[in-house]
């Protein structure tokens, strides 16, 4: 994993992204939030199971069907699957070491 700040690649409202093999983080200071990198840490995983392309084909598909799901883009983001792993697992910061593969798909069921 390679932490850069990109502070302008960043799109506005959102401190980071990960975009396999870097983490792209908008501040300085995220790159000390434990919490915050292993979300992104999480999504690196995620693509890197999924052979990164799939994974944001799958991504922005889920996103627009979560979209008419919900009809609201923030909503909609958070319910993504890939994204729903990653808040609830965010503060375990050994969630990796144990991480079976695909743990996503148990994320997929809307709320």
């Amino acid at each position: 994993m390679f932490l850069i700040v990109a502070k302008y690649l960043i799109p506005k409202g959102y401190r980071g992204m990960a975009l396999f093999p870097f983490v792209l983080v908008k501040y300085d200071f995220d790159k000390a939030n434990g919490a915050f990198v292993n979300h992104e840490k999480i999504h690196l995983r995620q693509q890197l199971e999924m052979l990164v392309l799939p994974f944001f084909i799958w991504y922005i598909l889920e996103f627009f069907i979560r979209l008419i799901q919900y009809k609201n883009k923030d909503l909609a983001y958070r319910n993504i699957s890939f994204e729903r792993e990653a808040y609830t697992k965010e503060t375990d910061l050994n969630y990796l070491k144990n991480r079976s593969f695909f743990q996503f798909l148990n994320y997929i069921k809307s709320k």
